[in-house]
């Protein structure tokens, strides 16, 4: 709930019950929000902790299959190779060069 629509809903519990209400009013809405974040954390943690034994799972299964695949391992770089030809110029070369 955005703040405007609990500004809305004060406004007309207001209008329709007036300011005596308003302390029963305000625990009525702490304790419902209250008990709206418990149940959001509770549903969350039990999720997460449903997710657990997965995630452990598939990280056994994943090193088992990495153990087993000897092909599994990341291709080599190639390394690179020097250029012996005249037309490249070193990096030095255009450096040391004065601006014409």
């Amino acid at each position: 709930m955005g703040a405007t629509e609990i500004v809305f809903i004060f406004l007309v519990y207001l209008l329709l019950f007036g300011a005596k209400g308003i302390p029963s009013f305000a625990r009525t809405m702490g304790g419902a929000v209250r008990e709206f974040r418990n149940a959001t954390d509770q549903i969350q943690r039990e999720i997460l902790s449903s997710t657990d034994g997965i995630k452990e799972e598939v990280d056994k299964v994943r090193k088992a299959a990495d153990a087993a695949d000897p092909f599994n391992s990341p291709p080599a770089r190639p390394k690179p190779q020097a250029s012996n030809s005249p037309d490249v110029a070193s990096e030095d070369e255009v450096t040391d060069k004065p601006n014409s």
